[in-house]
Order: C-alpha cells, then structure tokens, then sequence
C-alpha cells in the first residue's frame, strides 16, 4: 500500500483537531497524494514540504507516521521545535489519532497500569520500532538513539544548534547512517527570507510546485497572490479602517493574461510540476511548495480580506505572507524588492548596424565604481543625467588576482572603451573610483597612480552617521615612503542612503535609476540582490542609539551595491556641468566621443569637500 492508499483505508480524523472529523478523503486534498506516495518510492529518501496554514501539511506527517506503525515499522525520531512543543503535540494529535484508528490503536502500547502516563508522552512503542519525540535544542536524544525514520515538524523554528553539538537536523539525520532503507520528512511554514532552513532544503530537492491549467490557453502556473485580481473597498467603523472586496476575487493567466473564476480554477485539472526533477537521482530528495490559494477551506476571497487588513503592520504582514501567501518574508522595510527591480528593465534598442544602444538620450556623463576582492575586480558602469537620474550601462566581474597585470589589463578596457548613443556619438568615462580596502591596498595604490591620466583613482569607504559622501583627497605612500597616490575617502553611509533613496522612484525623470533589459549588461537576478542587499537600521546600546547598515538576510554579497556607490561618488567628485556637456555631445559628429568634463580648479582645504578634481 502506498500512503495515502493506507489513510484512504484506515484513518479517521479526529474532532479534536479537525473541522471534518471522520473518514480520510485525499481526494479533499488532491495535492497531498504525491508527497505521501513519495514516502513509499524506493528513490526516495528525503521529503520536503513548505506550505503555509489550514493546507494539510500536518495530517500528511500523521498520515505517513501512521503507515509506517502499521506497515512497515521502524524507529521514528518527531523532532520539534521544543520538548513542550513535542509534548502538545503528542497529547492534542498522535494520541486521538491512534485512538481514533483501530489499526493503531491495537499495536501501541499504553504506560502500564498505575503508571505516571505522562512518561509515555515522548515515547511510544508498538511492534518492530518505537517512536520518540523530542525538542530540536535537546542534543542528547538527537544524537544518541539509531533511527530508520526522521520526521521533522516547523523546521524553520527550531533552535539554530542542539546545546553545543550543531545543527539539529544533520544531528538526527545521522541516525540513519546504518539503514539502506531510511526516509526523512522535513516540514514548516517558509519564514524570513535567507535564513530559513527549508528554503535551503527545497532547493536541494525537485523544486515541485502545484500547477493548475489555465482554461482558456491550458498553460499550467502556480497560483500565487501577485496574479489575483480584485478591487478593494474601506470604509471606517468607530475610527477603525475595514476591508472588503466589491465583485469576485479573479486569476490572471500570466501566459495568456485571461481572467478566469476561483470555481473555474478549482474546477480545473492540477498537477505538480517540477523545476529539478534531477534531485531524484542525484539525492533522493523530493520538495514541494504550497500555499493557501490551494486549500479547500479557506476561499480566496478570505485570503485576500486578511491581506488588506494586514498590509499596513509590517509585523501583520509577514504572517499573511509565510502562511497564507506560503512566501518567504524579506524584510525591507519601504524597499523596493528583487523583483520589483528586474520587472524595470528596459530594452535600450539598437544602433542601425544591430549593435545594442549603450548611452540612451538623457546620458551626459560616465563614470565606473570597482570593487576590489581577493581573486576578482567587479565593477559597474553608470550614466548619469540631469537631477539625478541614472543609467545602468554595464555590470562586469573580471576574475585575477589584483595583483595581476593582466586584471588590469582587462579593466583599462573597461576605463577606455567609448560608450556609444544610437547615432554614434559616443562618451568615454569621466571618472574611475577603485576600493583600496581588502588585501591588496598597496597594489591599488600603485595601479591607479599609474593611471591618473585616465582618472583613475583609489578610494577608501568610511561609514558612520555624519562622515560626508566626498571629500577632498589625500596623499598616501606607496611601499617607497619617496612615492605617493591620490586618495579619495567616501562617506559610504550617505552614498548607500542616496542610492536607496532614488531607488523608490516610480517614475522616469529626477533621480530616477534606468536598467538595461540585454542579459550581456549583467543586471540580472544576482545584481540586484547585491544591489538590496542591506538597509537601514536603528541599533540601539546602553550610551547610545544610531543608525547603521546591516545586511539583509539572503544577500550576503553586497559588490553590487558598492560599485553603484562608488560610481556615484565618482560623479560627485567630477561634479560635471551638464550644460556644457549637454552642448558637446549635441554638437559632436557622429561616431565621435565627447571630450570628457574639463577639471575644476579649486583650492584645497581640510574641511571642504572635493567637488571636483
């Protein structure tokens, strides 16, 4: 028998916990067959199963706990969040579920007579194996009883390392180690965005998602809260805003954009579909992913009515999205997101010979901000207009050591090369701003002196509240105390703060911030996660409280995100006259690049700001 076949057969729900207590239907819960046939494939050896509330996910790890007492017994470690999390529920779901099913109820064994019941609690034994049930901080029954069978309940709750002996997962994983037959299911709600262990442990496994079939094209899509369309009302009731819906909650097909019904979607044929189907073969692992917009007992409608009554409570707000959205929660504040960002990409067209266009109109000025890391150069290319408006030309990574001439070599390419508009006319960059920071700060040193003449320059990045974006620069040894290089110091703080800033522009024009469509520009999924990467936070001690920049979970690299700064510093430092600019590059032939910005003369002072070079 297969899982579900065994349940279909033999479980009964109970009226404790279920609002349909009786006989077990999977046809209530279509989507739930697969998980629970993956226990009984012999490929199997791990299940996965992200899903947000009132789904099923439960009854499905009752379902499989049941089939395995009755059919193929086995030790069982139930991990839990906690041991009083392990003990409710052994108390509120295994016992009336081996109470309410004869098959069950025959084989497990009771405390003996006279007994303190409550020592049976965390143990139960029944013919060929035994079941404990423990806490993920308890280390000691984690790491000490062989087991066939690791079930693990809200994985995203557990406690980050069993006392002192580490991961609470890979602690009862290896209980398996002696048994060729062994199977593991892995449970929970998604969380926060980066830091949720079974996000990392779905993406080790067949990716699968519940589709349904659009009827108007037959293209099958996850049903997600983005592709629902519907129209809001609110009105006040003793000063208190109350939401609801005018007309139907519709679904939006994002193939063919038709709208089609809840009772048409439901109606409609489903399946799951996978995006790694390797993972089989590879490890064993099968993961699935779903969310409330499937349940039988919550109506879209429902859902959405919580949405609106939570969107203004970021706190309101992530419960919405981790149980009933069955999404990871990114917090962000007012940010704009990942996608959000790759959804503003724009197709900047192409020259008459088929070349892409790398200068829209509205570029007046280039400058490029380079990161500096152990074995690579990334850097990014940007095109600035009038009132703070941004263009994205080129994100780029050149791989060598800092220490190479050929790493150089290779961005002298980048320094040199003359961006092109679509008539021809061209702009090289005015300004390169290179982090000195890192292992390499000397050779640095030494490469930007030697290439001042392309306005090159290091610069040194300094956070804290106050420190202003430029200032003037200074002078710095180089190995030989006889030979010096210009170096910029950059208030990073406010550079990020201006960044995050424009960033919440909507519309194109004043500090707006354009992004090339074309993959070669490298603005993709992996840029703009560097991009938002980190934001503002008040930190709080005993002397004081600050803001500071800390990053978010999930993005650990933030290259992008300095690039753009330093590039952005550039800008400040060259502090261009867009008239003149403007006239130049009006007035220049085609197929001719535009004479850089002439540097300002200023005198130097130690508090001043360097506004130009």
């Amino acid at each position: 028998m297969t899982v579900d076949e065994w349940a279909d057969s033999y479980r009964r729900l109970s009226p404790e916990s279920s609002a349909e207590a009786g006989p077990w239907r999977t046809s209530r819960t279509p989507y739930l067959a697969e998980p629970m046939r993956a226990f009984t494939d012999p490929k199997v050896r791990r299940i996965v199963i992200v899903a947000g509330s009132q789904i099923g996910k439960t009854e499905c790890e009752l379902n499989c706990l049941g089939y395995l007492m009755d059919q193929d017994p086995g030790t069982v470690i139930f991990v839990h969040p906690t041991l009083d999390d392990a003990r409710k529920f052994s108390r509120l779901r295994i016992a009336p579920m081996i109470r309410d099913c004869s098959r069950l109820r025959s084989k497990i064994e009771d405390a003996p007579s006279g007994k303190d019941v409550s020592k049976t609690i965390l143990q139960k034994s029944f013919p060929g194996g035994m079941l404990i049930m423990t806490g993920s901080n308890a280390a000691s029954a984690l790491a000490s009883t062989p087991a066939r069978y690791v079930i693990g309940d809200e994985r995203d709750r557990w406690a980050t390392s069993a006392g002192e002996e580490g991961d609470p997962w890979e602690l009862a994983a290896r209980r398996q180690t002696t048994f060729y037959n062994a199977k593991a299911i892995e449970v929970s709600t998604p969380t926060i965005k980066g830091s949720s262990a079974i996000e990392y442990s779905y993406s080790k496994g067949t990716q699968e998602r519940w589709c349904t079939r659009c009827p108007h094209c037959g293209e099958y899509h996850d049903i997600v809260f983005d592709n629902l369309r519907f129209t809001p009302h609110v009105e006040k009731v003793n000063g208190r805003k109350v939401w609801s819906i005018e007309g139907a909650v519709e679904y939006a097909c994002p193939s063919c954009g038709c709208m089609s019904s809840e009772q048409q979607m439901r109606k409609s044929p489903a399946k799951w579909v996978a995006a790694n189907p390797s993972a089989i073969d590879e490890g064993g692992v099968r993961s699935f992913w779903l969310n409330a917009f499937v349940s039988p007992w919550l109506s879209w409608r429902e859902i959405v009515v919580q949405f609106l009554q939570a969107k203004d409570d970021p706190n309101r707000l992530q419960v919405v999205y981790n149980t009933l959205f069955g999404q990871l929660w990114e917090n962000r504040g007012d940010l704009v997101d990942d996608d959000e960002m790759l959804a503003r990409r724009e197709d900047y067209g192409c020259r008459d010979d088929g070349t892409p266009v790398e200068l829209p109109d509205g570029v007046l000025c280039v400058t490029c901000g380079v990161d500096t890391q152990d074995n690579r150069l990334e850097y990014e290319v940007v095109g600035h207009g009038r009132w703070g408006e941004t263009w994205g030309i080129e994100k780029g990574i050149i791989h060598g050591r800092p220490d190479s001439d050929e790493t150089w070599a290779r961005l002298d390419g980048v320094v040199g090369h003359v961006y092109r508009f679509r008539d021809g006319r061209g702009l090289r960059i005015s300004m390169t701003c290179i982090d000195s920071g890192g292992h390499f700060t000397q050779e640095v040193y030494e490469r930007t002196r030697a290439r001042q003449p392309s306005r090159v320059f290091a610069v040194k990045g300094k956070g804290g509240e106050g420190v202003p974006f430029t200032a003037v620069p200074t002078q710095v040894s180089i190995r030989d105390k006889r030979v010096k290089a210009w170096l910029y110091t950059i208030g990073v703080d406010a550079g990020k703060a201006q960044i995050m800033s424009s960033l919440k522009v909507a519309e194109p024009g004043p500090r707006y911030c354009h992004f090339p469509k074309r993959p070669e520009a490298g603005y993709d999924e992996t840029f703009f996660s560097g991009l938002l990467s980190e934001r503002l936070v008040l930190s709080s001690s005993r002397t004081a409280s600050k803001w500071q920049w800390e990053k978010l979970p999930g993005h650990e690299r933030n290259e992008a995100l300095d690039c753009r700064n330093y590039a952005l510093a550039a800008l400040t430092i060259v502090n261009p006259d867009f008239d003149r600019l403007e006239q130049a590059i009006k007035g220049a032939p085609a197929n001719a690049a535009a004479p850089k910005p002439k540097k300002k003369k200023t005198r130097r002072r130690k508090s001043a700001l360097a506004d130009s070079l």
